[in-house]
């Protein structure tokens, strides 16, 4: 009984459970005790903590971070709902795109290759970015591969591993 009454109370501990026994607000209760609950266990677990990423880049363009945020509750007086950034490694020097669709994710990839490469006069060599559809499209695959552009992915659900901009997504929107 004690352990239908400790799952109904959404895993309560046998202290709070002991508090409504004596009240008598457990029907059908005479002990609080507990045996060993697997959930409550799983439910007190937290995520291993990432370790610190090693990679450090020694020129400019060498690695290049990249994340699409959005879609915005509100959009710009544009009608702009998303933004793509893009974050140069080694100087962290940042470049942000509006967007109306995520779909415009590639134009302005090649968009802002062009831009850096011709401004800066070397080549983009790394991009890193999470496994948005946006990001693996056959097109975005291909350009990069026919382009020499080696590309680093992060797995899926874990914006962790992007951090360098989803810090500048957290500072951008607040």
């Amino acid at each position: 009984m004690a352990k239908l009454w400790h799952r109904r109370l959404g895993h309560m501990s046998e202290k709070g459970m002991e508090v409504l026994r004596k009240q008598n607000l457990l029907s059908g209760l005479k002990s609080s005790k507990l045996d060993f609950c697997e959930h409550c266990v799983f439910g007190k677990h937290k995520r291993s903590a990432f370790g610190i990423g090693i990679h450090r880049s020694t020129e400019v363009l060498e690695y290049a971070h990249s994340d699409v945020w959005g879609k915005s509750p509100i959009p710009s007086h544009s009608g702009k709902e998303y933004y793509i950034s893009f974050i140069d490694d080694y100087l962290r020097y940042v470049w942000v795109y509006f967007l109306h669709h995520k779909s415009e994710v590639f134009a302005t990839f090649v968009k802002w290759k062009a831009q850096v490469e011709t401004q800066i006069g070397k080549k983009v060599r790394c991009l890193r970015s999470d496994n948005g559809r946006e990001y693996i499209s056959g097109e975005f695959e291909m350009y990069c591969e026919q382009d020499g552009i080696t590309r680093h992915l992060t797995t899926f659900y874990t914006p962790e591993q992007n951090g360098v901009v989803e810090r500048l997504n957290r500072t951008l929107l607040e």
